[in-house]
């Protein structure tokens, strides 16, 4: 049996959103110092942005950052990373144990931002912080000149506001890990009465309240629930995270984690409604998945009270990356309520970019993240795919080809991602047109390899990295192709 795949533009699950493409940035180990911003490296221009790492940020292009944490978040206090960097306090950082000089904060993540032409999502304390807090630094970020923070803002240098339009309400707040950490009814009210303060600031703002931090928590959902009713005409999004990784070296198995994305994205979507339905509201609050990476290899986060540590700086092999092509498979799968998705984090920690003094290296899983970023777009295609199954060790049977699509009418590009579980086998796979005839032959783009343990290295950084596979001809309105084992391939059509 050979895997037959229909494409009808008519067809369509939901809008994608750009913000579907985000990333993360914590002050965590060497993600913001020796990461992004390295003042007196050569390779540093005169504000300390790492310019190697500004070019491969731009070649990612994320659509949206979210930024300052992370757990690091709880305990931080913005007030500090602001005004003349010679008066900025040193704090001794409890979430990492390390040494915060508070060099790098909220007016040069801005700077940051439009530098790489994306959007800032910022997030408050909810774990030390207060009210005022909160409320202060909607106004220090939005608010046009004539009031103390905005005042200030333009003081050290910037007399426009910033706009910034999603905010955070605090981060994993279920987590007994977390600085003041706590229970779903409190942070509930806690998180109540700051969005009511935040949207006083600033009506136009989008909140995102804080869901469960892992699909496998205790109180995963009935905290999502109980957060949701609590603040639900307030908000704008419900944020969930989750880490994976191949912890029994099974690589069939570790392919097979699409049941695990689709069970935590159905049970939260089926939360969204039920909400909804009680509240009897006509607002609608969308999911953001704004923490997702694999991170399973390295675990050490102790700092040791020292100043940008190597923390968690995993090394990403090609089972890495089909496991985060599968992940954005269903991420298109699931754009009606998925409206935000940011990669944790971008550099170095646990990251698509790791840096070293004198260059960096696109580890694998930077391409299929560039690959899906720069070809899904416009609408998530209802794909009907007919596959032969593979039998997976916890999710039972799978597809045997994971199949995602998209269609821009804008651009008149339709796309089709199919990622091939299979270890040693290449699939054969049928691709039929529904509504419509491809005008063109596509293109394809295969990312791939032998060894599903094979990474990039600083001394081999281009062991997996995409290769134009030439075009596909059509015939009679259909196309046929092999589609390799252990495989990412992207077939674009027009556009």
């Amino acid at each position: 049996m050979t895997t037959q795949i229909f494409a009808d533009r008519l067809r369509t699950l939901g809008s994608i959103e750009p913000t579907l493409f985000g990333g993360f940035l914590e002050h965590m180990g060497r993600a913001i110092y020796q990461g992004i911003y390295e003042p007196g490296s050569p390779l540093a221009d005169e504000r300390g942005f790492r310019r190697d790492v500004l070019q491969a940020l731009r070649e990612l292009a994320p659509t949206i950052i979210r930024y300052p944490g992370g757990n690091f978040l709880s305990g931080y206090h913005w007030m500090d990373g602001i005004g003349p960097k010679e008066q900025r306090p040193r704090r001794r950082e409890l979430a990492w144990k390390s040494i915060e000089t508070n060099q790098f904060g909220v007016d040069e993540f801005i700077e940051y931002c439009r530098e790489l032409n994306t959007q800032p999502m910022l997030g408050v304390n909810l774990g030390t912080g207060t009210l005022d807090e909160a409320g202060a630094l909607v106004e220090y970020c939005n608010a046009p000149r004539g009031t103390y923070y905005a005042d200030l803002r333009a003081r050290y240098g910037h007399p426009e506001p910033y706009g910034v339009r999603v905010w955070c309400l605090g981060n994993e707040m279920d987590g007994p890990w977390q600085i003041g950490h706590l229970e779903a009814h409190e942070y509930a009210r806690k998180a109540l009465e700051t969005a009511k303060v935040m949207k006083w600031q600033d009506a136009s703002i989008q909140l995102v309240l804080c869901g469960s931090s892992g699909a496998t928590m205790p109180t995963f959902p009935e905290w999502d629930r109980i957060a949701l009713e609590e603040c639900w005409e307030q908000v704008d999004y419900l944020s969930l995270h989750q880490y994976v990784g191949n912890h029994h070296q099974d690589t069939q198995n570790y392919l097979g984690l699409t049941r695990f994305f689709e069970y935590h994205l159905q049970t939260l979507e089926g939360t969204l409604r039920y909400v909804k339905a009680r509240k009897r509201s006509r607002h609608d609050v969308y999911l953001s998945w704004d923490e997702w990476n694999v991170w399973y290899k390295a675990q050490e986060v102790d700092g040791q009270w020292t100043e940008a540590p190597h923390l968690i700086e995993e090394v990403y092999n090609l089972e890495d990356a089909l496991v985060v092509a599968l992940w954005m498979n269903v991420f298109l799968r699931f754009s009606h309520v998925l409206k935000i998705a940011c990669m944790a984090q971008l550099v170095n920690i646990i990251a698509p970019i790791l840096t070293h003094p004198d260059g960096l290296v696109r580890q694998t899983i930077y391409y299929p993240f560039q690959l899906f970023r720069r070809y899904a777009s416009g609408k998530s295609l209802d794909l009907l795919v007919q596959s032969p199954q593979v039998e997976t060790r916890e999710f039972g049977e799978v597809p045997l080809i994971d199949a995602a699509g998209s269609y821009d009418e804008e651009s008149g590009r339709t796309t089709l991602f199919l990622v091939n579980r299979s270890l040693s086998e290449a699939e054969t796979v049928d691709l039929h047109f529904a509504g419509w005839t491809p005008g063109a032959a596509a293109r394809l783009i295969c990312l791939t390899g032998k060894d599903p343990k094979e990474a990039n290295t600083f001394e081999n950084p281009t062991a997996i990295v995409p290769q134009d596979a030439g075009m596909l001809p059509l015939q009679d309105g259909k196309a046929t192709l092999k589609v390799p084992p252990l495989s990412l391939t992207v077939i674009a059509f027009g556009g």
